[in-house]
């Protein structure tokens, strides 16, 4: 998806170089009249690396340039000289980004550290014609030439990498809890599928401690078999320590929306039910205090470890207590 300065999905194409040629040199020196065959080895090819880079949060650059290409090692030549090596490419890519082939749909990694990976290895440089020499051959006037280079196609994805995930279903009020709890501005208006990128915001706690939260697109129903642009919206899912569900107060079934969005994730990925959650009933300031605690019995009844909490983002209500229950819960 694409939307202002957040690319998280792109297909690139990629070349390692070639190896270098083998040299034929005969060596000659003054007062040697047959010095045989000194041809020096050919270099090897660039590799394509990928290299994770913290600094980097979104595939915006690779909207632009799409192909990249290394060097070709360099040729043999004589005194058994090897030819240099061709320069690497290294495509620097935001932590979380994970690389598929293309063709075959199979994932090749995860960027998930600094740590360099080898995507597309350059040729191997041809061998010089020293290599070949015998008692019946003593002068061969061949050499190897260098391997070709391989040329692959990769789609890169990007999942968001935050403390708490916001998930709901759309026009919930999860961006307007972004913007209220951080300074981030995501785009707000009242329909559904406002936010169509993740939005991510700094959240400052009590004493100069802070988490970083991201505002997932809106889920509905059907949304793991690709209803809504599910699939370009779950993946950002899976890189959250923390989930907080996000349900108003005006749904006609709270918890039935939230049976529907941990079902969604559950065909997703199991494993996303395992993840540490909290649920906020958003727009409480439409409820009126008789109708509030009626809900809170409810919600007492239905979930434990009381998970859940009534804010309103607009009236700045709850969410300091919100806060603090987010931290508990990454730091416990």
């Amino acid at each position: 998806m694409t939307e202002g300065n957040f690319v998280d999905y792109v297909k690139i194409h990629t070349s390692s170089g070639k190896g270098g040629r083998g040299s034929t040199h005969l060596h000659r020196e003054k007062y040697i009249t047959k010095g045989g065959p000194d041809g020096g080895d050919g270099g090897r090819g660039g590799h394509v690396i990928f290299q994770g880079d913290p600094n980097l949060w979104t595939l915006l650059d690779f909207k632009f340039t799409r192909h990249y290409k290394a060097d070709h090692g360099g040729d043999g030549s004589k005194n058994r000289s090897t030819g240099a090596d061709g320069a690497d490419c290294i495509i620097r890519l935001p932590l979380g980004t994970v690389v598929n082939d293309n063709e075959t749909g199979e994932k090749i990694t995860e960027i998930v550290d600094e740590k360099p990976f080898i995507a597309v290895k350059g040729g191997k440089g041809g061998r010089g014609n020293w290599h070949f020499k015998s008692p019946t051959n003593q002068t061969p006037r061949y050499a190897q030439p260098g391997m070709p280079g391989e040329e692959c196609h990769f789609n890169l994805e990007l999942k968001v990498l935050a403390d708490v995930g916001l998930v709901g279903f759309p026009n919930a009020g999860k961006s307007t809890l972004l913007a209220a709890l951080t300074a981030a501005k995501p785009k707000i208006a009242d329909y559904e599928f406002t936010t169509l990128k993740p939005n991510l915001g700094i959240v400052r706690q009590r004493d100069y401690s802070s988490f970083v939260m991201a505002d997932i697109p809106g889920i509905i129903e059907g949304a793991s078999e690709g209803k809504g642009l599910g699939h370009y919206f779950l993946r950002h899912i899976e890189r959250n320590a923390v989930l907080l569900y996000v349900i108003p107060a005006d749904a006609d079934d709270l918890f039935a929306q939230f049976s529907i969005l941990r079902n969604e994730l559950k065909k997703y990925n199991p494993e996303l039910l395992d993840k540490s959650y909290v649920i906020a009933i958003s727009k409480s300031d439409l409820l009126d205090d008789e109708l509030k605690q009626e809900m809170k019995v409810l919600a007492d009844k239905t979930f434990t470890d009381d998970k859940v909490l009534f804010i309103s983002s607009v009236a700045q209500h709850g969410l300091t207590q919100l806060k603090d229950r987010l931290w508990d819960v990454l730091n416990s």
